[in-house]
């Protein structure tokens, strides 16, 4: 027989476990199940705030303590990157794996370049940077053997409206607006054969839509101008950008083209005997020096005829140089020059209104020559140009065909000007 004691434990030992029993069942069934759970986990992830790592030079910058300069005037790769426990021999394979790349002796002061070291370990160079440009760069790897990579960073186009009043000149204007005054050189370019910008007066307006091109919130230049007006004396003239043969240029709003051609060459019957050099032997000095024109082989007393519309600025004569020479102003961009004339055409002289293909002058061999020739140079913004490589933009007007489209075009950029202007 049980006593009652031994009665009493078993019945509180049985009720116990039926109590633990009810409560993990409890606790199972409040437990989410393995779908819940994943869905829980999956919110929680999406709540996280994700921090991306910063991308320079496609090299993770958290990741390296970065120490960034500008090479000095006379420094060289070596004289960087010898401080830095990189031996020479590393060196000489960086400039060897270079080829083809960059010439690591062309680094030039005042370019960037970075210097990325291992975070932990400090002392230790992991890569060289070398900004080539704003825009190009050369990467060099210092692993077990050194490891070269050309990039570019990346160039963001923002579009742009631009409008002033001309107080002074229109690149003060620019500046007063603080908008990039390289935008009134390119203004210039296009309405160089409409407009004279050394002659635009107090009051004058402009307003333009452009494309500006970024690099690390720099401004690398004005890539595009796509419509612009322009008033000077009173007159509005609009300029659209449009393509047609596969070529993008400048009409008016009656798609008549903003530019005129210049004659190919300034002799109709000629030789090419020297061309545009930055390093040429002077056949007279026997030394080399720059030769920015193109000499034109011609007997003596040949015709020579301006290439554009313009004006005489300069005549006279240079006994050690050009010998007898006219300088014609063709607009605001567009200056030529024709050297060792003969002599000069009956009635041109300083002040002279020149129509294209007109005579100006006749070949000869006046002041430094060896022989009879013209040479001829081409100024563009005051700077010397390669007469053969002048680009030569269609004249003609929209095509017939193209005049629905044209029309669409200028529509489209004269609702983009009204939206802007609203603003």
């Amino acid at each position: 027989m049980i006593s009652k004691q031994k009665k009493d434990l078993i019945y509180i030992l049985i009720a116990g476990l039926l109590l633990l029993l009810i409560s993990l069942y409890v606790i199972d069934r409040d437990r989410p199940t393995y779908s819940e759970q994943v869905e829980i986990l999956e919110e929680e992830l999406s709540a996280t705030p994700i921090v991306e790592s910063k991308i320079q030079y496609g090299l993770p910058v958290d990741s390296f303590f970065v120490q960034e300069g500008k090479v000095k005037r006379n420094q060289n790769l070596s004289d960087i990157l010898v401080k830095q426990n990189i031996s020479y021999q590393q060196i000489d394979e960086l400039v060897r794996t270079s080829t083809g790349l960059f010439d690591m002796r062309k680094m030039k002061a005042g370019n960037h370049y970075s210097l990325f070291f291992d975070k932990y370990q400090t002392d230790s160079l992991c890569y060289f940077v070398y900004e080539i440009s704003p825009i190009d760069y050369i990467v060099y790897h210092f692993n077990d053997s050194v490891i070269a990579e050309r990039g570019q960073k990346e160039k963001i186009s923002v579009r742009k409206y631009a409008s002033g009043s001309i107080e002074s000149s229109l690149w003060n204007a620019m500046k007063e607006a603080d908008i990039n005054p390289v935008l009134a050189v390119e203004l210039s370019d296009v309405y160089a054969w409409a407009i004279d910008f050394f002659g635009i007066q107090k009051g004058d307006q402009f307003k333009v839509i452009y494309e500006e091109q970024y690099v690390d919130s720099q401004s690398i230049g004005i890539t595009q101008i796509f419509a612009a007006v322009f008033t000077h004396n009173g007159h509005d003239y609009q300029a659209y950008e449009f393509t047609q043969d596969s070529t993008g240029s400048f009409f008016d709003e009656e798609g008549n083209s903003l530019r005129k051609a210049f004659l190919k060459a300034p002799l109709r019957y000629s030789r090419i005997s020297s061309r545009f050099s930055n390093s040429r032997m002077h056949p007279v000095l026997k030394i080399r020096r720059p030769h920015h024109g193109v000499d034109y082989a011609a007997p003596t007393g040949t015709p020579v005829l301006s290439i554009g519309d313009g004006k005489v600025v300069d005549k006279g004569y240079q006994k050690l140089g050009g010998g007898r020479f006219l300088k014609i102003k063709h607009n605001s961009v567009y200056t030529t020059v024709y050297m060792h004339l003969n002599g000069y055409a009956k009635g041109i002289g300083t002040g002279s209104f020149i129509k294209q293909g007109q005579t100006i002058g006749y070949v000869g061999s006046s002041g430094l020559a060896t022989g009879p020739h013209l040479d001829f140079r081409v100024y563009k913004n005051g700077s010397p140009v390669d007469p053969l490589k002048i680009e030569s933009p269609p004249v003609e007007p929209v095509k017939e065909e193209n005049k629905e489209e044209f029309a669409r075009t200028m529509m489209k950029y004269q609702a983009e000007f009204r939206h802007y202007e609203k603003k």
